[in-house]
């Protein structure tokens, strides 16, 4: 080679600089279609310089490309703008005339060509043709001119005697094929094809033979048969490794080519290239082992019939090379499809050769599996994000491929090669125990987790598999870490008849071969009564197992993942790759009658008669807990007096304090005994008083009954959450809650409906409003109900309705044409309001959306916006204290009417109506079903399709029906009740009597609906209420605990004031979260369907609202962007397969959303702020900033935005935060002497304001409450864009934006100081009443009523806030200063002052601002650490291997590189402020978004740049500030 290129160098010394050897690209800058994108030099060329340093980049850093072009106006870049055509037009005609100018050039070129006798000629003619190629189109070539030009092209590229020659001759084939894709073919005619390989094979000049790959690659697209035949692929791979990367992508391009369209015969010419293409497969460079793994994908799929070929390439090491690239320890990166093919490679290579099944085995590929089913679970309540439609793709070859290391005589396999299989695995049961160890617990985890049908079938077929294969004493072993008995327990909940047959399956193989081991464990967990219950289903008393119905269309539940429904039965699922048979549709494998028979034989053989006595069938656990459930309904039915309810309390305590011992005890209790013994039941009974079962709160003494209510929550959080002495110990609590958990987990069954038929596609619609859609519409006929007289006919036959559209919408539409003419005066007068009010729920802001996407109509009958009404509202506020409430209501009614297009998407259901007691005018009827107000057209028939026995349904046939819906007048008593808390407003009087400080805690646990599709006798709601209780209890722990010191404080049961410090240890939020509904959710959220909440079953809404405990943080992120936004900022991510880390909805959610770009000032940052949300804060679009007389702009930038305003709010002398004291002449002020910032080491809370005082040192409180009218867009902008803000808010200013009640115990999460003298003197307080009511006034035993030896009146405290003097909380003789008679009076005004009457302006501006942006009520599912972990991104500390899975590398580095190695060590020793640092450096925000460095995006990027320790630390530092990179 060195010669070779010797002698290339030596002749091309001669040419003219612009005649010497060159890549196609030196003429064609972007060549159509090809693949190559770096620069390719020939052998001649300079070396490109390789640089030592390293650099730390991200496009949100400096130089910070857009995210996106900025939304242009109007008529920029329109097609259809004035000066198009003419544009257009004049383009055409030069390229007519540029034509015919190439027709004569190349007939000239073509006479030059032929002159054999003079080379130079010959030379000068095909530069001259490169040329015209280069700039050439289809229209300047004719096929007799390329037919004329072919043939003299290949003979030159034969023309060994001048080098230059040949290369001009193959690059002119080059142009020609992407000039005119027609001519690939009258080259292979002129055999071009063995020319090319030819050139390649002898390999003497560089540059020829790159530009050869270059033609080879441009004709395989078209010929790859040809190709294939003329031995293309050994030529482009012998010498592959002698050329550049860019050059050998090119390479296998033309191989891919090639093997997608493989014939079935002749299989040689490309099985000789495997040896090679295993070798490749060992390359660094990402996308060319892609394409490597493509060709050998499609190498397999030809050859998977043959077993002789299959073990050719086995020998070729193609199992070992395959299996370290689907290890997810490896660090490969490779896309998604890809690394599915690479598993189905295994699966189909196994399938057909015995030497790949036992070298798969001999690989440990269990450990492999293992760690790739990993990624489906969901652990510790956060969703993988992985979970994507590709993961299930992905899932389903791993269950393919499980199926076939697992043999068995069912397939069509072979019998003898199934006889082999079966006999290693004989011959190696040390393997067989390590596939069963690694992977059966790992089926097990992804059945439990919410697995659809389809996958849940897959692995319930390998289990059954695993355990026919496995010996009695290997089984044993097997199944003791894994409790099969349990796990089958929660299959027979599901009503899938596959399913079914398969758990009763895996219950005969234990049965046969541990029948003994396993008898007892199946009647403790409720085997045996399940399968008692398919075949006697009138014997089960609770709803536990599903009654089963009998065989299904098959079509209804083998719907398949990847989204297309799938006609076959779920039987024929997973069939080997050897298979030669395809079933028939519609065809099964089971009878009608396989469940009951098989049922009937296991209990024959298995279970002995006494079992079916209900007495000797019962486990003693299951008796005694039956006994305690007892013990509860006997306490609940005592009496509840006074003097009878402190002795209940203490028998709750003691028979509370037994149930967990019990079920902390030695011997285990299964979910069966736990849910049939009755304890949740009468627990949830007695905890709510009944109350929970009620849909009316009216009744005696409705009082005394909550006040039980309460002091029964308060002996649970003494009970539940009481500190061990051994720290690691789990509190009774968590026991509780992870017994519950995985009792919910086995009994649920909420649908999963997806569409698979459903496509984006515009689509028009005609009810609610007549517009286009980008989803499909219902077909609807409208009919009058039989016998109604008071409405007319609607006249249209057929019409087409937006599926997600509220019946209060289509009631708008409807009633204007249906209304006869004694009733038109009471339509007309809401046909206004209802055709604002009918618009679909799925569109956020209808007024502020691209124009195109509203109808025309409506955007002429929009009022504008007024952007300073705020500002114009705010002077009123500043009234008395009792006109607060009136202004509130009066800023909320202006917000709304400034922008009526702003239709909020739910959460509330009702969205579509705007005065929720307007009563309705129609009654719809489905079916003879009246259609539930509250839910969607496409929700309602959901409902339907739910009541169906299928657990998955497939919403195919949604689209394709004609739904008949009757109206009828609506009776007119008939109001709109629209949260489903129909309860909620009867008990308020009730709730207003309980002290203030629970008013909001038990209104919020009876208010609402846990979920409609559950009966409330199923043991799933009490499940469901109690974990709700659990969680409620959780989070009021230090509350409920303080005030039973406090009482016992007031009783003489303690007497010390510091006793009443509580030390409290809570559960994770995480530990309430269901692993499988969170699955669920992500499922239905996935489904294109989820266009807007309103597009999901009803059980997603209700259960968000009710329990959101129950789902993921990252789950919730993503409904209330859907909730929020719609699914135009919903984006599906697919982030690589080995990249564990939580993904965010953040960054990628904001893909089809129309840009603006907003100019601010550095030095004005809160004015510009003020601006941007003045002009932006109502629209949809997203904002990018960049700064004046700076070039930077995009994501860093905005970022950095975000940021400064963030600091701005927290400068001190605004008066808004209560540690600001730089405006006031205060002592002990805890702002720092050398800062301007309001330092607040427990967060951020507004500062007291009282009403009788506007202003204060010059500060005005309206310019306080503009300022957080502007906070409160600011916050809401973030959150709608997806951006970070650096707010460091109290605990207790989040519950304040969730719209929750503060109480005096919040005070010490913002103040504890204050918060705990406030408790101490409500101690004091209680004592004093306690005493008196008991021994009267004059009681000579009172006990001291001093503070902390101290007599009140000697504290001189006077009736002002404390820390603001200015602040009077009362006046009057008898609140001059405070003393004993007085102190319960200052406690309460303190506390009302701060966190109440003090801040209610402040708070009220905040959210005014914020709903200007969107609804603040979308937040309410987040607890104050979500919503914390949402607005200001995360905490974590990074670890080594954090760093290395969600950093990027490029220009040569790799993970393995000793500088990359070196840097991240470095960034790991970063302390918190470096941090910090690096990140606004980089990132141009301190924090990283909600998910950590997995969410980036883009990615952290690593580069070649000198960054070591000190000049990284330099450039963190010195570099912040300015944007002046382009």
């Amino acid at each position: 080679m060195g010669n070779r290129g010797q002698k290339r160098l030596e002749m091309a010394v001669d040419l003219p600089d612009d005649k010497r050897a060159c890549s196609s690209l030196d003429f064609r800058p972007s060549t159509s279609g090809s693949s190559v994108q770096t620069h390719l030099n020939s052998t001649n060329s300079t070396p490109e310089t390789q640089h030592n340093d390293m650099d730390t980049s991200s496009s949100a850093s400096a130089s910070s490309r857009s995210e996106g072009e900025p939304e242009k106006d109007s008529g920029y870049g329109s097609c259809d703008s004035d000066d198009a055509d003419p544009r257009h037009s004049g383009l055409r005609e030069y390229q007519r005339r540029r034509s015919s100018g190439d027709h004569g050039k190349l007939r000239s070129i073509l006479v030059s060509l032929n002159d054999e006798g003079d080379p130079s000629r010959q030379l000068v003619a095909l530069t001259e043709l490169c040329e015209v190629l280069s700039f050439g189109t289809e229209d300047s070539l004719s096929s007799m001119m390329v037919d004329s030009l072919s043939p003299v092209l290949v003979k030159l590229a034969r023309y060994e005697n001048n080098p230059d020659i040949m290369l001009l001759a193959i690059r002119g084939i080059t142009y020609l094929c992407d000039v005119f894709p027609r001519s690939s073919g009258l080259l292979v005619r002129h055999d071009a094809i063995p020319a090319l390989c030819q050139r390649l094979m002898a390999i003497e000049y560089l540059d020829v033979a790159e530009q050869c790959l270059q033609a080879l690659e441009k004709i395989s697209r078209d010929q790859p048969l040809a190709c294939l035949q003329a031995g293309a692929i050994m030529a482009v791979l012998t010498y592959i490794d002698f050329f550049s990367m860019s050059i050998q992508r090119v390479a296998l391009s033309t191989v891919v080519n090639i093997c997608k369209k493989l014939p079935s015969e002749c299989p040689s010419p490309f099985m000789e290239a495997v040896p090679v293409l295993c070798n490749l497969l060992q390359n660094e460079d990402q996308q060319l082992v892609e394409s490597v793994a493509t060709c050998l994908i499609k190498i397999v799929e030809r050859v998977s019939q043959s077993s002789e070929m299959l073990d050719e390439l086995c020998r070729h090491g193609l199992i070992c090379q395959a299996t370290h690239l689907v290890n997810l320890n490896t660090r490969t990166s490779l896309s998604q499809p890809v690394y599915n093919g690479l598993i189905g490679l295994l699966g189909k290579i196994s399938s057909g050769s015995i030497v790949a099944f036992k070298t798969l085995y001999e690989l440990n590929i269990s450990s492999i599996i293992k760690d790739i089913l990993s990624t489906y679970d969901l652990s510790h309540g956060m969703s993988s994000p992985l979970i994507v439609d590709g993961h299930c793709n992905q899932v389903h070859e791993v269950l393919k491929l499980l199926n076939e290391l697992l043999p068995t005589s069912s397939g069509d396999q072979s019998v003898q090669m199934v006889l082999e299989k079966q006999s290693f695995l004989v011959d190696h049961p040390d393997l067989l125990q390590k596939f069963g160890m690694d992977i059966l617990p790992m089926l097990i985890k992804v059945v439990n987790s919410g697995a659809n049908i389809y996958v849940c079938y897959g692995c319930l077929s390998v289990i059954k598999k695993l355990l026919y294969l496995s010996k009695s004493d290997m089984l044993v072993e097997l199944l003791k870490s894994a409790n099969i008995p349990s796990f089958l327990a929660g299959v027979f909940t599901r009503k899938d008849y596959h399913v079914l047959i398969l758990a009763l399956e895996i219950a005969e193989i234990i049965l046969q071969k541990l029948s003994d081991t396993f008898l007892n464990a199946f009647v403790k967990e409720g085997v045996f009564f399940a399968i008692d219950a398919l075949l006697t289903p009138e014997k089960c008393s609770q709803s536990l197992f599903p009654v089963f119905s009998g065989i299904h269309p098959c079509s209804n539940s083998s719907q398949k993942s990847s989204g297309r429904e799938v006609l076959r039965c779920l039987c024929y699922a997973f069939d080997t790759g050897m298979s030669s048979s395809a079933p028939e549709p519609g065809t099964c494998k089971h009878d009608k009658d396989s469940v009951h028979n098989l049922a009937k034989r296991i209990r024959t053989n298995y279970f002995s008669p006494e079992l079916f006595d209900s007495e000797k069938g019962l486990t003693d656990i299951l008796q005694n807990l039956r006994t305690s459930s007892a013990a509860l309904c006997d306490l609940m039915g005592m009496c509840a007096s006074n003097d009878a309810l402190a002795q209940n309390e203490e028998k709750f305590y003691c028979l509370l304090h037994q149930i967990m011992e019990k079920l902390n005890g030695s011997e285990p209790i299964s979910t069966f005994e736990f849910i049939e013994s009755g304890i949740v039941k009468s627990l949830v009974n007695y905890l709510s008083n009944g109350l929970y079962l009620r849909d009316d709160m009216e009744l005696p003494g409705a009082y005394s009954i909550l006040y039980a209510v309460e002091k029964r929550f308060e002996v649970l959080a003494r009970l539940f959450l009481a500190s061990s002495d051994i720290p690691s110990q789990d509190l009774p609590l968590s026991i509780l809650v992870r017994k519950l958990q995985s009792a919910l987990s086995s009994l649920e069954n909420f649908p999963v409906i997806l569409s698979h038929a459903f496509k984006y596609r515009n689509s028009l619609v005609t009810v609610p409003y007549g517009r286009c859609t980008n989803h499909p519409s219902l077909r609807v006929r409208f009919m009058r109900g039989d016998g109604e007289t008071c409405l007319c006919d609607f006249s249209e036959d057929l019409v087409t309705v937006d599926p997600f559209s509220s019946l209060d919408s289509i009631e708008g539409f409807l009633w204007p044409k249906v209304s006869i003419k004694g009733s038109e005066d009471a339509g007309s007068s809401a046909q206004a309001m209802d055709h604002m009010n009918s618009q679909p729920l799925h569109l956020p802001s209808e007024a502020n959306t691209v124009q195109s996407e509203r109808p025309e109509s409506m955007s002429t009958e929009l009022p504008p916006v007024k952007h300073d009404s705020m500002s114009a509202d705010l002077p009123e506020i500043q009234g008395g204290v009792a006109n607060v409430p009136a202004l509130a209501s009066e800023i909320a009614v202006t917000l709304r009417q400034s922008n009526p297009g702003d239709v909020q998407p739910l959460p509330e259901n009702h969205a579509g109506r705007s005065n929720e007691h307007t009563p309705s005018k129609l009654m719809f009827f489905l079916e003879g079903q009246k259609l539930d107000r509250t839910l969607t057209l496409y929700q309602a028939i959901l409902q339907q399709q739910i009541k169906a026995d299928n657990e998955t349904l497939t919403g195919a046939r949604v689209w394709s029906q004609v739904y008949t819906i009757t109206y009828r007048r609506a009776i007119a008593s008939e109001y709109y009740d629209p949260q489903g808390c129909h309860h909620l407003g009867q008990q308020s009087h009730v709730l207003d009597k309980l002290e203030a400080n629970y008013a909001s805690f038990f209104s919020s646990m009876f208010a609402c609906e846990l979920a409609s599709d559950v009966d409330k006798s199923s043991p799933i709601y009490d499940i469901l209420f109690l974990l709700k209780c659990l969680e409620g209890v959780n989070r009021f722990t230090f509350h409920l605990t303080s005030h039973e010191r406090i009482l016992a404080f007031s009783e003489g049961r303690i007497g010390n004031l510091d006793d009443l410090r509580v030390g409290i240890r809570r559960l994770q939020q995480n530990d309430f979260v269901c692993n499988k509904l969170t699955e669920k959710l992500e499922q239905q959220m996935r489904d294109s369907s989820a266009v807007s909440i309103g597009g999901m079953p009803l059980w997603c809404n209700q259960l968000m609202a009710s329990c959101p405990f129950l789902f993921s943080f990252e789950a919730k992120c993503k409904y209330f962007r859907l909730a929020a936004f719609g699914a135009r900022q919903i984006q599906p991510h697919s982030p690589h397969h080995n990249n564990p880390g939580a993904s965010s909805d953040r960054r990628s959610a904001t893909g089809g959303v129309p840009r603006k770009k907003f100019l601010v000032c550095r030095d004005r940052i809160l004015e510009s702020a003020a601006e941007m949300m003045e002009q932006h804060a109502h629209s949809k679009a997203l904002l990018e900033v960049e700064y004046n007389e700076e070039v930077g702009t995009g994501l860093g930038p905005t970022l950095e935005f975000y940021t400064l305003v963030s600091h701005e709010f927290q400068k001190s002398g605004f008066g808004m935060w209560r540690d600001d004291h730089s405006s006031f002449s205060i002592k002990g002020s805890s702002r720092a002497e050398d800062s301007d910032t309001v330092m607040s080491p427990f967060g951020l809370f507004p500062r007291p304001w009282s009403c009788a005082i506007n202003t204060s040192d010059g500060v005005q409180l309206s310019d306080i409450s503009k300022k957080f009218v502007l906070l409160g867009q600011v916050v809401a902008k973030s959150l709608q864009d997806g951006r970070v803000l650096d707010l460091p808010f109290s605990r207790a200013f989040y519950k304040l934006i969730l719209d929750k009640e503060l109480t005096l115990y919040d005070i010490q999460s913002f103040a504890p100081e204050l918060g705990r003298t406030l408790l101490e003197f409500q101690a004091l307080v209680n004592r004093k009443k306690y005493w008196e009511s008991t021994y009267g006034e004059t009681s000579a035993n009172r006990p001291d009523s001093s503070f902390r030896n101290t007599r009140v009146e000697d504290l001189y405290l006077d009736f002002t806030l404390p820390g603001y003097p200015e602040y009077v909380l009362a006046f009057g003789t008898d609140h001059n200063m405070v003393n004993m008679n007085n102190l319960e009076d200052y406690v309460a005004l303190v506390v009302d002052a701060t966190i109440r009457t003090g801040i209610y302006k402040q708070i009220e501006a905040f959210k005014s601002g914020f709903c200007q942006v969107f609804s603040i009520k979308h937040l309410q599912n987040f607890t104050e650490e979500e919503l914390e972990r949402l607005l200001c991104g995360e905490r974590d500390i990074w670890t080594f291997n954090d760093l290395l899975d969600h950093i990027k590398f490029d220009h040569g580095y790799t993970a393995s590189s000793p500088p990359i190695v070196s840097l991240l060590e470095i960034i790991q020793e970063f302390d918190n402020e470096q941090r910090r640092a690096f990140l606004q450096f980089v990132t141009g925000a301190p924090r990283l978004p909600p998910g950590g460095l997995a969410s980036l995006n883009p990615k952290l990027t690593i580069v070649r740049k000198e960054r070591m320790k000190e000049k990284l630390l330099y450039a963190i530092t010195e570099g912040q500030g300015s944007f002046h990179l382009s």
